[in-house]
């Protein structure tokens, strides 16, 4: 494998992540050893974070990609479109991190088309190549080239679940809402609101997360955490800023949002 990857970028470019794990560690050996990551976990532990850190400090050129219900193959290698009277091919995001040597994270894998996974497969084996029928190239990812993908388990039904051929095929990390002393820390540091005022926001996402699956589809995320924060730390008043960024996004049912509040109320004094 070649050794001329420059990795590494200044402290300023990169952005704020707080390790949980050996996570920071194991994604390094995936990327020198060219292996796909697949990243499991909630929405809003820091999955996406996690992957805009890594980038920057590789210092590799990040291609993020959400997945939704009509994602093609053709929307991440690319086609042929009409400009200015000629028809130019145009690389898909997929494409340009390959030809570029990049990090191409699918966000949601399990949100696109049955026929992605076709793509990805000779690209996540030793052969690390990337068909273009279209155009008759065959693309061979350099060693800078990583697809990274992430998914919530959380959400998985028998429509929409990772294949375990597909699966199988990637090197994973799992992801949780990180501990609430780490959870203080990042939400302090995210928001600029001091950690004596945040303390009370993180005890209540904890509390609020042991209401998953019984009153709320998702917990409340990291995310959520720090918006309330930022919006206290900008003038708002905390139970204005607990209800729009850490209620209200959890649910649409009068009867579980009054249950919130009262969860809020008591949690928060």
């Amino acid at each position: 494998m070649s050794t001329s990857l420059s990795i590494g970028a200044s402290a300023e470019a990169i952005p704020f992540y707080l390790p949980t794990g050996n996570e920071c560690a194991l994604f390094e050996h995936a990327f020198l050893n060219r292996l796909p990551l697949l990243l499991k976990g909630p929405t809003g532990c820091g999955k996406t974070r996690f992957i805009r850190h890594m980038a920057a400090r590789l210092n590799r050129p990040l291609y993020t990609v959400s997945c939704h219900d009509d994602l093609t193959a053709a929307d991440l290698t690319g086609r042929y479109l009409l400009r200015g009277g000629d028809t130019v091919w145009v690389d898909g995001p997929l494409t340009s991190a390959v030809r570029e040597g990049g990090i191409c994270y699918l966000d949601e894998v399990v949100e696109a088309r049955k026929d992605v996974a076709v793509v990805l497969h000779p690209l996540t084996d030793d052969r690390r190549i990337l068909p273009l029928e279209r155009t008759g190239e065959t693309l061979v990812a350099p060693d800078g080239f990583m697809l990274v993908a992430s998914y919530n388990p959380g959400y998985q039904n028998i429509l929409k679940a990772l294949k375990p051929s597909t699966r199988q095929r990637f090197v994973s990390i799992e992801f949780d809402f990180p501990p609430a002393e780490a959870e203080l820390h990042v939400v302090a540091a995210e928001s600029g609101l001091t950690r004596d005022r945040c303390a009370p926001l993180v005890a209540l996402a904890v509390r609020l997360r042991t209401l998953r699956g019984i009153d709320i589809e998702e917990g409340c995320s990291t995310r959520l955490v720090i918006y309330c924060a930022t919006l206290i730390a900008a003038g708002m008043q905390a139970h204005e800023a607990v209800l729009a960024a850490m209620i209200e996004p959890l649910t649409d049912d009068p009867d579980v949002k009054q249950g919130l509040i009262e969860v809020a109320r008591a949690t928060l004094g």
